[in-house]
C-alpha cells in the first residue's frame, strides 16, 4: 500500500480524514437565508458572537482565492497594496468632523492614557493622512493604494451570517489625482476592474447608480449580486442600460394634461378615516388624487414632505433635498405641534412651522384630497398651483417597478440585490478637511482629488453561495472553490480502490489540481452528500464496477454531467477542463 502525504504537494491536496470541515445534516435554527445555512452546514464558518464568525479551512481557502483575484485586478490597474491600522486615532476623525457624525455603528475605545480610538469601520481618514505626509508633487500622481483588511461596525441587527456582520473583510482602494479628469480615469478603471472581479468569482452582478450617503462624493455605483435574499432594492430599465438603487432611482413623470378644472376648497368630516386606503373607499376616488403629507424631522428642523397618494417618500432623496445625511419620521407630539391634529390628518394647506418639500407629481393635482390639519377632517378640491406654497419642488418619491424610465422608452423593472462592491468619486471632501495637498508645475498648492473603491470580500463569498446552490448544497464556481476535485473511493478499505485513489490523488496534485481525497471509513452515501454539500466542482468516484473496466466516474457538480473515463486519461482530462474553464472566464472578462 502506498501512502502519500498532502504536505508533499504544495498544499494543493488534503485528506478528508484530516480536514477540519464539520458538516451538519440539520439546518441551524439561527440561519435565515440559504447562504448562511449552507456555509454553516458545509463547515465553512462558525459563529463566535453575534455578527462575528470564525472561518474554518474551507471558508478560508475561498476567501484567499477571492482575495487573489482582487489583488490581480488591482495590481493590473496600477494599485499598490498597503496594510493600514485597524486601530485608528480619534484625532483624524475629529479633523473630518465624522467622529460624532458617523453614528453608533462605530466601535470606540480608550487606551490607558485616556486617548480615544476606534476600530476602523472605513479608512478614508487614515489613508488620506498617510498620503498627505508622503505626497508633495504632481509628479507623484496619479496614485492608487489599496489594502485588504478587517473592518468593524456595530450593526444594530447583525444578520444573515457574514452578509451583515460586526466584523468583516474588505478591500478598499483610494485614488489620488490632480484634477477631475484624472479622477474620472481612475473611477472608470476601477469600475471595469470590478466587473471583471465579480465575473471571475462566478457572480451575476450588476452595477447600479446609488446615493453616496455619509461617505460623501458626487458620483457612485454599487455592484449588486442579484439575489432574492438581498437587502437592497434596485430598478432597471427594460429598454436602456439604466439601473439604480431605489434610494437613487429616478423615473419619468407621466405627461398629465391640465383639465382646467377648478373646485372649491371644501372641508369634509371624515371620522376615523386616516389612511390612503380609507380615503379611497370614503371618497370613491383613486389614490393618485390624494396628497400624502408626511412630517419628518432632522436634528434642527421639521419638514413636511408631499407626495401623491399612490407614491412613497424616498427618505434618502428627501435628506439630500434639505442638505442633511438622514431624516426620520416625526413623533406624535411634533406632528400635533405642526399640524394641530393627530397623526393621519396632516395636510399641505395652511400648515405652518415647518419646511415644505413637494414632489413634482403633486403639483399637477387639480382636484386633490388631503388631510385638513384638524381631527377627523380632510380637504377636497385642492388645486396644487392655487392652494400650495411649497418651499421647494423636487423629486422625493420612491421609484417603483412599472414607472416609466427616464429614457422615455422603457419601463422600470424591480429586483433585489446584495451589495458586494461600491465605487465613489469623493472629490476633495477628505483632502480639504485633512490638508492633503500637492504642488503643481508652478508650485501652487491644490487639494488632492480622491476616489474610494470598496469590495466586501467576505460578503462576496456569501453572495456566491446565495446564487450558486441547489437542494443538495453549494455549487462553487471552479475559480473560487476551496478544492476543485474530490476523489471518492466507494470503499476505502478495498485495496484496489485505495491504491487507485492514492495514485490519482498523487497525480492530480502533481498536475497542480486542488484535490481532496475522501479516505474516511464511511458509507458511500455519506461521502457523496458531503461532497455535494461542500460543493466541490468535480467528483471522481472509484467503484468496483468501473475499476473492473479500468475506468472512473466523473461528475461535474454544477451541471450534473456524469460519465465514465479511462483511468489513464482522467488526470489530463480533468486538468484540461478546469484550465479551460478558468482561462475562458478570464478571457471573457478581458473583452
Amino acid at each position: 500500500m502506498v501512502w502519500y502525504n498532502w504536505f508533499d504537494f504544495g498544499g494543493v491536496g488534503m485528506r478528508m480524514s484530516r480536514l477540519l470541515a464539520p458538516t451538519l445534516r440539520e439546518v441551524p435554527a439561527e440561519a435565515e437565508i440559504a447562504s448562511h445555512q449552507l456555509m454553516l452546514r458545509a463547515g465553512l464558518i462558525r459563529k463566535s458572537a453575534a455578527g462575528v464568525y470564525s472561518y474554518l479551512p474551507l471558508g478560508h481557502r475561498v476567501l484567499q482565492k477571492i482575495m487573489a483575484i482582487v489583488r490581480e485586478e488591482m495590481d493590473a490597474a496600477g494599485g499598490q497594496e498597503v496594510l493600514l491600522p485597524i486601530l485608528q486615532p480619534a484625532e483624524l476623525w475629529h479633523e473630518t468632523g465624522r467622529w460624532d457624525d458617523y453614528g453608533e455603528e462605530m466601535f470606540k475605545l480608550k487606551d490607558r492614557n485616556d486617548r480615544e480610538f476606534c476600530l476602523g469601520p472605513t479608512h478614508e481618514e487614515i489613508t488620506t493622512a498617510l498620503i498627505r505626509s508622503e505626497v508633495r508633487s504632481y509628479r507623484q500622481l496619479p496614485l492608487l493604494v489599496y489594502q485588504i483588511q478587517n473592518k468593524y461596525r456595530d450593526e444594530i441587527r447583525p444578520r444573515f451570517g457574514v452578509m451583515r456582520g460586526r466584523e468583516f473583510i474588505m478591500k478598499d482602494l483610494y485614488s489620488f489625482d490632480r484634477d477631475d479628469k484624472g479622477l474620472d480615469e481612475s473611477y472608470w478603471k476601477m469600475y471595469h476592474a470590478y466587473e471583471r472581479i465579480f465575473s471571475r468569482c462566478g457572480l451575476n452582478s450588476r452595477p447600479v447608480e446609488a446615493d453616496p450617503g455619509a461617505i460623501g462624493g458626487n458620483m457612485t455605483h454599487e455592484f449588486m449580486a442579484l439575489a432574492e435574499a438581498g437587502e437592497a432594492e434596485i430598478v432597471y430599465c427594460s429598454h436602456c442600460d439604466y439601473a439604480a438603487n431605489v434610494e437613487k432611482a429616478e423615473c419619468l413623470l407621466p405627461a398629465i394634461e391640465p383639465t382646467g378644472k377648478i373646485e372649491p376648497l371644501t372641508p369634509v368630516s371624515t371620522p376615523g378615516v386616516r389612511t390612503v386606503e380609507d380615503l379611497e373607499e370614503f371618497f370613491q376616488r383613486p389614490a393618485s388624487d390624494m396628497i400624502k403629507t408626511l412630517i419628518y424631522r432632522t436634528s434642527d428642523t421639521v419638514v413636511a414632505a408631499l407626495v401623491r397618494g399612490d407614491h412613497s417618500v424616498n427618505p434618502t432623496k428627501l435628506a439630500r433635498a434639505i442638505g442633511t445625511l438622514e431624516v426620520e419620521l416625526a413623533d406624535n407630539r411634533t406632528i400635533e405641534q405642526v399640524t394641530g391634529a393627530p397623526r393621519g390628518f396632516a395636510g399641505p394647506v395652511g400648515i405652518k412651522g415647518c419646511r415644505i418639500i413637494a414632489d413634482p407629481a403633486v403639483m399637477a393635482i387639480e382636484d386633490g384630497i388631503s388631510g385638513g390639519n384638524a381631527t377627523d377632517v380632510h380637504l377636497k378640491g385642492i388645486n396644487a398651483k392655487r392652494d400650495l406654497t411649497p418651499d421647494e419642488v423636487v423629486d422625493i418619491r420612491m421609484a417603483m417597478p412599472g414607472d416609466p424610465c427616464i429614457c422615455g422608452e422603457g419601463i422600470l423593472k424591480g429586483a433585489r440585490g446584495i451589495e458586494v462592491g461600491q465605487v465613489f468619486k469623493l472629490g476633495t471632501k477628505y483632502s480639504r478637511a485633512l490638508g492633503a495637498t500637492f504642488a503643481d508645475e508652478e508650485g501652487q498648492e491644490h487639494p488632492l482629488i480622491m476616489g474610494c473603491y470598496g469590495i466586501g470580500i467576505s460578503r462576496t463569498m456569501a453572495a456566491v453561495v446565495e446564487q450558486c446552490h441547489d437542494d443538495d448544497g453549494i455549487c462553487w464556481p471552479v475559480s473560487i472553490a476551496p478544492y476543485q476535485v474530490s476523489i471518492v473511493p466507494v470503499n476505502y478499505r478495498d485495496q484496489e480502490q485505495q491504491a487507485t485513489a492514492e495514485r490519482l490523488y498523487h497525480d492530480l496534485c502533481a498536475a497542480g489540481v486542488e484535490v481532496v481525497l475522501d479516505d474516511r471509513d464511511e458509507r458511500p452515501g455519506v461521502k457523496f452528500k458531503d461532497a455535494d454539500l461542500i460543493g466541490f466542482p468535480v467528483r471522481i468516484t472509484l467503484g468496483p464496477r468501473a475499476l473492473a473496466h479500468g475506468q472512473a466516474e466523473v461528475r461535474w457538480r454544477t451541471t450534473g454531467e456524469e460519465y465514465l473515463i479511462s483511468l489513464n486519461e482522467v488526470v489530463t482530462h480533468v486538468q484540461d477542463r478546469i484550465t479551460r474553464y478558468i482561462e475562458g472566464v478570464e478571457l471573457a472578462c478581458r473583452h
